[in-house]
């Protein structure tokens, strides 16, 4: 399906308001679809939250068994944490960097390049439309989870805010460094064992496994140098943390900082590639 051709007149996209009309109609393609797959998201969602149930479970039993905490984190508060952990995983869920290999061998990037846009925006809109699907699916398993686990949340109006920017921004700064990642698959596409190495550091260095509090302080010190932590960490602590108004501040201010590094890498690396690409092609 062309979404330029359905949606867009086949003209250059460079102007705000050619943009905006771009990302809306993709959006909105992307939440009919999947509305139309309710169950398929559901079942896919109930997969995803047995990952934070088991950490849940183990790190609340060991919180029981020390005396009622584990490092000064309580079991409401790892309730918390791994409730919004279920919402913010999902939130990135982005196109990620081994399907470009896919969209390559495939032939769908030559059909991708008659577009006058780059892959990239068409990424971003038709996940970001499938956000919202997740949202509001996501809702009554939190409710069902909070029943069972009861967790300590109790955000201020200023939290909320930022947890909504910080979602978002997670998502962004995880999609520009999967599609930079994604790169790799016109050089090689041997590219499996980069992208587990990257998968690998991310769960270890993000909070994804553990809040990064539970972490050794070397690795809670190197977190602060990567992106990591700003896409999984820093959107869960906007809400069940007790980040002062300045904090959120600077971490909002992280996640903007890492999204243009990866979208410069991106754009860096796409302008080598097609090159390869019309090479190869050639």
């Amino acid at each position: 399906m062309s979404v330029v051709a359905d949606f867009v007149p086949l003209r250059r996209v460079g102007g705000t308001r050619s943009m905006l009309a771009f990302y809306w109609s993709v959006m909105r393609m992307a939440i009919q679809e999947q509305l139309q797959y309710r169950t398929a998201n559901y079942f896919y969602m109930f997969g995803m939250v047995a990952e934070p149930v088991i950490y849940l479970v183990v790190w609340t039993t060991i919180a029981d068994e020390s005396g009622g905490t584990v490092q000064g984190l309580t079991p409401g508060y790892l309730a918390a944490y791994y409730i919004v952990w279920t919402l913010v995983r999902n939130m990135n869920i982005v196109f990620g960097a081994p399907f470009w290999e896919h969209r390559i061998r495939e032939g769908e990037l030559t059909k991708d390049l008659l577009r006058p846009i780059l892959p990239l925006h068409y990424d971003i809109a038709y996940f970001a439309g499938w956000k919202f699907v997740v949202i509001v699916l996501w809702i009554p398993l939190a409710v069902g989870l909070s029943l069972v686990f009861h967790p300590a949340l109790h955000p201020s109006p200023v939290q909320v805010v930022a947890f909504f920017l910080a979602i978002w921004g997670a998502y962004l700064l995880r999609t520009m460094f999967q599609e930079s990642l994604g790169m790799l698959c016109f050089w090689t596409t041997r590219g499996a064992a980069i992208f587990d190495l990257w998968m690998t550091t991310e769960l270890l260095l993000s909070g994804r496994l553990v809040p990064l509090p539970l972490m050794p302080g070397w690795v809670q010190e190197i977190s602060r140098f990567l992106p990591f932590q700003w896409a999984f960490y820093f959107p869960i602590q906007t809400l069940v943390g007790d980040y002062s108004n300045e904090e959120l501040l600077r971490g909002l201010g992280a996640q903007v900082l890492w999204i243009l590094i990866g979208l410069g890498i991106f754009r860096f690396a796409w302008k080598h590639a097609v090159k390869r690409y019309s090479a190869v092609g050639g």
